[in-house]
């Protein structure tokens, strides 16, 4: 299962907050290993996707910082 990245899990707890940064730094790395045909697929360039996947799990996007 996977969390949609523009949308955290709502929850009090820390540990749920962890795992969300842990999963966004997985997706992140995981983008590196797409061929062209998949990054196509998802609308990202290569460039975009290793630009994304060097960026470090702490770097939220801003919907997450509310």
């Amino acid at each position: 299962m996977s969390i949609p990245l523009d949308e955290p899990r709502k929850s009090r707890f820390a540990g749920t907050r962890l795992v969300d940064l842990l999963t966004l730094g997985r997706s992140r790395k995981q983008l590196r290993d797409l061929d062209a045909r998949m990054l196509r697929d998802i609308g990202l360039t290569r460039i975009a996707a290793e630009r994304e996947s060097e960026r470090p799990f702490w770097d939220v996007p801003t919907t997450w910082r509310r």
